[in-house]
């Protein structure tokens, strides 16, 4: 993809601002309610999805801080390379949190009581999601930013999360299947790893840009 004129540029990442600033303003609100539900009705799989959340307010911290330098190629180049590794980091102690005590909850025999809240919280996800993660590669694709890139990988991954959630909660709630609230948890764990080993290592879907 040819280079875009600047002020076509400054629209593209003033909009990309502003999803951040949506991004950071939701998963703040979904990692309060998302933990806070979890932990009285002893949901995993739910504390696990308000981390994620916690994540992802952290990434959109960061991408903030990386386009509000977007004119000075020098100091972007090198504030995407953190970003990268920072959420990589993120999401492999976030499997590794989920992993355990997914476990150690099917070990115990721990069922979690029904969450009303948690399963709006996850229908509610599930529908905002996709629409954010859409977004926000349109504008990677046009700033060609791998930083912004890896964060709608981000919010896309908060999408799959809360479709695995969703189904977790409902058969706990419909037919006392208690044990898929930590399976749920557990196959989040390889889709998490995943990402994060591709984000240490800088790989994102920018790469194939041109």
């Amino acid at each position: 993809m040819s280079a875009i004129p600047e002020q076509l540029r400054l629209i593209h990442v003033r909009r990309g601002r502003r999803l951040e600033v949506v991004t950071i303003l939701w998963n703040s609100l979904e990692a309060l309610i998302a933990i806070g539900a979890g932990l009285v009705a002893g949901s995993i799989a739910l504390v696990g999805f308000g981390f994620d959340s916690v994540i992802e307010v952290s990434s959109g911290l960061a991408l903030l801080w990386r386009l509000s330098i977007d004119s000075d190629i020098k100091r972007r180049d090198r504030v995407e390379r953190m970003t990268l590794k920072l959420v990589g980091v993120s999401f492999i102690a976030l499997a590794v949190y989920v992993l355990i005590d997914a476990i150690a909850a099917l070990v115990r025999h721990e069922p979690p009581s029904t969450t009303f809240v948690g399963i709006a919280l996850a229908g509610l996800s599930l529908i905002v999601m996709p629409v954010l993660a859409k977004a926000k590669r349109r504008v990677a694709s046009q700033i060609r930013s791998a930083a912004l890139e890896a964060d709608s990988r981000q919010t896309d991954i908060c999408a799959y999360l809360s479709a695995i959630l969703l189904g977790g909660l409902l058969l706990n709630a419909l037919a006392g299947w208690w044990w898929a609230d930590p399976i749920a948890a557990i196959i989040m764990v390889p889709i998490i790893t995943k990402e994060g080993i591709e984000a240490l290592q800088g790989k994102t879907c920018c790469d194939d840009c041109d």
